[in-house]
């Protein structure tokens, strides 16, 4: 029990007594707080459906965003600002409707007493559990200007890589679109003319004409017929649902499949890995302890296999055993990954070594982003020429046949 005029001074002065706060509840509302918190569990379960009512109650709040106001933030912190005058500045450089009705509530939320962290909670679709622990933690120790910097690194990071994956993908993806639906409208339209032209029976055309032709027909009959319109909304249902179900039930299946590819496994692998060493020792330098630490991390990794990997990993530590032993034998995890945490358990330098071995991961992720940058384009652009080329040679094969047999007759 503690006597206090808000909740902000409950917390400072449980932080002052060397308490790291977890809950608050005002006396006489303990059972509505339960409930609250019953209900935010529910809310939580369903992160669909939490990040869909938020975005619906305040608009689309990019990651970009979010990147520039935890810079604006960290920038304001480090020059000695009061967070209520932090908030306000940032509340005022906004233009976008979106933060501008986010930063109002934050505001509000943060004046009425609650803490940075409860007011960024509010917007689960917003802010991941990541960002909440390290505000948590930079609050309840008083270090706010430490792991903004370092939460603003993390984000700069992410932003970057998903950044060159989008443009590596971008104008190779087009290319093959556009080819794609020029050869379906060569197979439809041109090549029955064409070979209407062409005094032979189907059976005695070439293999390639003849499964070119059974591929027009199939798209005519798709395109303007109705069963061929319920053909087309049942494919485009099932890959709505299967769209869903590497989402949800089949995630861990899919995210292992992900990681089977060649050079796009390696490249998610590798991604990953520099995302465990920045964050965890972000965390740990934040004071957080290595099972709370891990109970994060996992949900930043971005794949569910590895995700279940750093739980059995953290199950392992909870009865006792050290953090770099679980991870060699996960066999998920780079053995640099496990000497350095290791030197770092028995340094008691875990926190250091990690944020400095965190940049040589992130370099391996980027040679390993440039790689797959310059293969996947090339790839797309060979499959692209090769259905070309295949489209061109059924539909010139029979006239080159009618050309031999008449020189021939």
């Amino acid at each position: 029990m503690l006597d206090a005029t808000d909740r902000r001074s409950a917390v400072a002065a449980l932080t002052e007594r060397g308490h790291f706060v977890m809950e608050l509840i005002e006396k006489g509302q303990g059972h509505e707080a339960s409930q609250s918190e019953s209900h935010g569990a529910d809310a939580a379960g369903a992160p669909g459906e939490s990040g869909f009512m938020d975005r619906l109650r305040n608009g689309r709040v990019s990651s970009r965003d979010v990147l520039a106001m935890t810079t604006q933030l960290s920038t304001a912190v480090r020059a000695g600002l009061p967070l209520l005058s932090c908030l306000d500045l940032m509340r005022k450089q906004q233009r976008r409707p979106a933060m501008k009705r986010m930063f109002d509530r934050l505001t509000k939320d943060v004046s009425g007493g609650k803490s940075l962290s409860e007011a960024l909670a509010e917007h689960k679709g917003v802010f991941n559990a990541l960002y909440l622990s390290m505000i948590r933690v930079g609050e309840t120790g008083g270090i706010l200007e430490q792991t903004s910097t370092q939460l603003a690194m993390i984000l700069a990071r992410e932003e970057k890589i998903k950044s060159n994956m989008k443009t590596a993908a971008a104008y190779p993806i087009f290319l093959l679109g556009l080819g794609m639906a020029s050869a379906v409208l060569v197979v439809t339209v041109m090549l029955p003319k064409i070979l209407g032209t062409v005094d032979m029976p189907s059976s005695a055309m070439p293999l390639p004409t003849r499964v070119l032709l059974v591929a027009s027909h199939f798209f005519r009959v798709v395109f303007t017929s109705v069963p061929g319109w319920i053909v087309l909304a049942a494919i485009v249902a099932g890959l709505v649902k299967l769209r869903r179900w590497t989402r949800t039930t089949g995630r861990a299946q899919w995210d292992a499949f992900r990681l089977k590819i060649p050079v796009l496994g390696s490249v998610l692998r590798t991604i990953a890995v520099g995302r465990f060493a920045r964050t965890l020792g972000a965390l740990t330098q934040g004071g957080v302890t290595i099972l709370e630490s891990l109970a994060v991390v996992r949900d930043t990794l971005g794949n569910e296999v590895l995700a279940r990997e750093v739980d059995q990993v953290a199950e392992k530590v909870k009865r006792g055993e050290s953090l770099a032993g679980p991870l060699e034998d996960s066999g998920y995890f780079p053995p640099l990954l496990v000497q350095i945490v290791a030197i770092g358990e028995q340094t008691g330098k875990l926190d250091e070594l990690l944020l400095n071995a965190a940049d040589t991961f992130d370099a391996d992720a980027d040679a390993a982003i440039n790689r797959f940058m310059s293969l996947f384009p090339a790839l797309l652009i060979l499959l692209l020429a090769i259905v070309i080329g295949f489209v061109i040679a059924a539909a010139l094969l029979p006239i080159v046949m009618m050309s031999l047999s008449a020189g021939g007759a």
